[in-house]
């Protein structure tokens, strides 16, 4: 099944959940969240543990941050937009699908190259070298056309003066956890994933080295409260718990960086 029908039913099934509950559930409040596919470790985490404080309840898809800022425009109705840029979140304001005022800097990604254990090559040592190996045939990263992990990793190929030599390689994901899963399954021998991922359950077993952040630019992800919330201080509530309250710290486990101060 093609990724964006996969994100596109995701979302279907968050509004039919908030649709067709229970009658016995129906005090329950629910927010509906789109959260960038960098966020697939540390999400779940934050939503449970917000759940348990408030009593509400976060149901999350994810996806490429692009896709997800294509489908608002296009009137699906959430509350709530986790993208992994700033730019994102800055246009839905501006364009009138958020509300005003609203995005947040949640964190500072950071993106990895990742081999898996068994690779004779290691990128903590060897950097940048291990994906010009005849060995390596195909190199994983997200679509930079619509999602910034993507961006990040091309611009630091090209920083580090070799994209040239390995563009051919490249083998695109629809968003960065499908990149992760290239990597994961052999498809790929290396991938230029994000940092959160790479400490995720699934890839903790590589082997990985974090690009230089001097190499790229900054991957500011941020948050924003959308006009088609349905409880907009329930939303403000929850975005003020990642970006202020107990899921900073949650974030902080898994790579996210806090803003740097200004």
């Amino acid at each position: 099944m093609p990724p964006k029908k996969i994100v596109g039913r995701a979302l279907l099934a968050i509004l039919a959940a908030s649709c067709l509950a229970p009658m016995n559930f129906a005090q329950k409040k629910t927010l509906r969240v789109a959260a960038a596919a960098d966020l697939q470790a540390a999400m779940p985490e934050i939503a449970k543990v917000f759940e348990a404080r408030t009593g509400t309840s976060v149901e999350v898809a994810y996806g490429s941050s692009g896709n997800f800022y294509a489908q608002i425009q296009n009137g699906v109705p959430l509350d709530v937009f986790f993208s992994a840029d700033n730019e994102y979140p800055r246009k839905l304001e501006e364009s009138g699908f958020a509300e005003p005022h609203s995005a947040a800097i949640y964190g500072i990604g950071k993106i990895v190259l990742w081999m898996p254990a068994n690779a004779k090559c290691d990128p903590e040592r060897d950097g940048w070298q291990c994906l010009q190996d005849p060995v390596v045939r195909k190199i994983a990263i997200a679509n930079p056309a619509h999602a910034p992990y993507g961006r990040a990793a091309v611009a630091a190929l090209q920083k580090a003066g070799i994209y040239d030599a390995v563009k051919a390689k490249l083998v695109l994901g629809e968003n960065i956890s499908q990149a992760a899963q290239f990597v994961q399954s052999g498809n790929a021998e290396a991938g230029i994933l994000a940092y959160a991922l790479a400490l995720s359950p699934a890839l903790q077993g590589g082997k990985k080295w974090v690009v230089p952040t001097e190499l790229h630019p900054p991957i500011e992800q941020s948050v924003v409260v959308l006009k088609s919330a349905k409880d907009k201080p329930a939303a403000q509530e929850f975005v003020k718990f990642v970006t202020r309250g107990a899921g900073r710290e949650i974030l902080a486990k898994y790579g996210f960086e806090p803003r740097p101060a200004r």
